[in-house]
């Protein structure tokens, strides 16, 4: 018996290694741009991740093929903001990653016209090749910085997405009062900004942020993202007190009717609140940062 067990024993540990080695995802594409070293892997499973290190953070995991395919938590509790927006015609998305949120976006709202704007060249390269992103009359894709694209914006979308991050952190010049302003101007009356941000755990600068988007739009709303270190925030151009129980049911309606593939109505009812105790204490983000005093 003993003689047996031992047997199992080594044969488990004989076969321990390459069932780990079979686990590794695959590497798919690596390459160096002027922003980040753009990484795409591939596991058993089909699915694909864009890092911008190999072993950093998944900045995002499609599906190829497949739209209705959301991996990454934030990315399902975004589209809740939508529900604000009666028929959006116009969409902006700034930061591209693997394309979940445009693809997503564009199969349930096929007559809107969706632009997304990303800075970095292989990051649209890699979308393109990689993940199945593809651009038509009403979904394109430009290669620039997203603020200048925003400043020199000349018609105002009913929704725009601010989703773009570093290898660690959403851009300064993403984050400023500066930048929102241009923002604000480039976002509808009736439109709403949604913005993905770490929680003040991951990011040193939350409650600056939140401060500084209270200083741009009139109200401010923010969805917890529970399983994960992010918040959305919902900032609008307008003063609105939005009641949980309605933005629940306006969101659970929104996912019926454009055939959502999960009920938005979920992470509204969980997650929705004003800002409280966690964005307390924060300072208004400038392009010109105070200079810290001598001693």
């Amino acid at each position: 018996m003993l003689r047996r067990q031992l047997f199992h024993l080594g044969l488990v540990a004989v076969l321990a290694p390459k069932i780990v080695a079979a686990a590794e995802p695959k590497v798919l594409f690596e390459k160096q741009s002027p922003y980040n070293t753009v990484v795409v892997t591939e596991d058993e499973q089909g699915l694909r991740t864009l890092m911008f290190e190999r072993g950093g953070a998944r900045q995002s995991v499609v599906k190829p093929g497949d739209p209705d395919h959301i991996e990454l938590a934030y990315a399902r509790v975004m589209p809740v903001g939508l529900a604000l927006v009666k028929a959006p015609e116009r969409i902006l998305i700034v930061g591209l990653g693997g394309g979940t949120i445009p693809s997503f976006l564009h199969k349930h709202y096929p007559q809107a016209r969706i632009d997304v704007v990303d800075i970095d060249p292989v990051v649209v390269e890699a979308a393109k090749k990689f993940f199945n992103f593809r651009e038509d009359a009403n979904l394109r894709a430009y290669v620039a910085d997203g603020r200048r694209f925003i400043e020199d914006c000349r018609e105002p979308y009913d929704a725009i997405l601010l989703d773009a991050f570093g290898s660690d952190s959403i851009p300064y010049h993403l984050a400023t009062q500066e930048f929102l302003r241009a923002v604000r101007a480039a976002v509808r009356p009736k439109g709403v900004v949604l913005a993905n941000v770490w929680s003040s755990g991951a990011n040193p600068l939350y409650a600056s942020m939140v401060r500084t988007y209270q200083d741009v739009f009139d109200d401010l709303y923010i969805i917890d993202v529970f399983s994960t270190g992010n918040r959305i925030l919902m900032a609008l151009p307008r003063k609105e007190l939005i009641q949980a129980d309605d933005l629940v049911q306006k969101a659970r309606t929104l996912s019926k009717q454009r055939r959502f593939p999960f009920d938005l109505g979920e992470p509204a009812a969980q997650g929705f609140r004003s800002p409280g105790t966690e964005e307390t204490g924060g300072e208004v983000l400038k392009d010109k940062k105070p200079a810290r005093k001598a001693g």
